[in-house]
């Protein structure tokens, strides 16, 4: 009896996956404007790609996720927009969590160089 039961629950389980299966089907139009669809796709034609259940209702599928984006990148750039713009800049020196130096220029030009730095180490080119 207990294998009986287990059986079923596999047949069960399997056929859950199988439901949840997907596959692909390709549309073309000819050159007569016929809509074609099949298994594979056509060579040397543009076509349409469609994901379709076992019931041969369409999946949706979901948008490409946008890449994630490296918090040290994000940092990066508003650290350069900061110090490329022309309001006073403050750092904190003993590390109290307030400011307590106002940067001169060339403490703001060292600073801009090392934001400009950690942006190409840190944000993806072209990015």
């Amino acid at each position: 009896m207990r294998i009986l039961s287990r059986s079923c629950l596999l047949l069960l389980a399997a056929g859950f996956c199988a439901s949840a299966a997907a596959t692909n089907v390709y549309q073309w139009k000819d050159a007569k404007g016929v809509t074609h669809s099949a298994d594979k796709p056509p060579s040397g034609q543009k076509y349409d790609t469609r994901r379709i259940d076992q019931r041969g209702q369409y999946v949706e599928t979901a948008a490409p996720a946008a890449p994630a984006v490296d918090p040290q990148c994000t940092t990066a750039r508003q650290n350069l927009q900061l110090l490329g713009g022309t309001s006073a800049v403050q750092q904190d020196t003993d590390g109290d969590g307030k400011p307590d130096k106002t940067l001169n220029d060339d403490e703001r030009a060292a600073q801009k160089n090392l934001a400009e730095a950690a942006v190409k180490a840190y944000c993806p080119p072209g990015g």
